[in-house]
């Protein structure tokens, strides 16, 4: 039973899902992977990915997968830590806001790691306390 592409392309938001689907209602309607790597220009090699996929897990496979990405270099209880200390400074008491600068080197100072400016709001989002983009 062959799901119906033409309806899941329309109704997904995702153009990442929306190119894998393509990808495999082409595979499913004939067409070879080069065929279909080169009319939707991505590599023959995620094609190749995306069939296979679709083949050992059906449109689930498509899914788009967690990214973990590299590990923090802090743990958990660090981060716990941290985030209490941001909460209780946020404003300080000399006056003006707690700044990526004052977090850097407090992580340096408690727990002898270097973070860059970058870093640090990658944190603050990860802890919830800085909006995403």
């Amino acid at each position: 039973m062959t799901p119906e592409f033409p309806k899941l392309i329309r109704e997904t938001s995702d153009a990442r899902m929306r190119l894998r689907l393509l990808a495999v209602s082409h595979f499913v309607d004939g067409k070879n992977r080069t065929q279909i790597a080169a009319f939707l220009k991505v590599s023959r090699n995620s094609v190749n990915n995306w069939v296979k996929s679709y083949l050992d897990f059906g449109i689930e496979g498509l899914a788009e997968k967690k990214h973990t990405g590299r590990p923090s270099q802090l743990t958990e209880k660090q981060l716990l830590q941290l985030k209490r200390y941001i909460a209780s400074n946020a404003i300080k008491a000399t006056g003006g806001r707690l700044q990526g600068g004052d977090i850097i080197e407090y992580i340096k100072e408690e727990f002898d790691l270097s973070y860059s400016l970058s870093g640090i709001y990658k944190l603050l989002r990860k802890l919830d306390l800085y909006p995403s983009h």
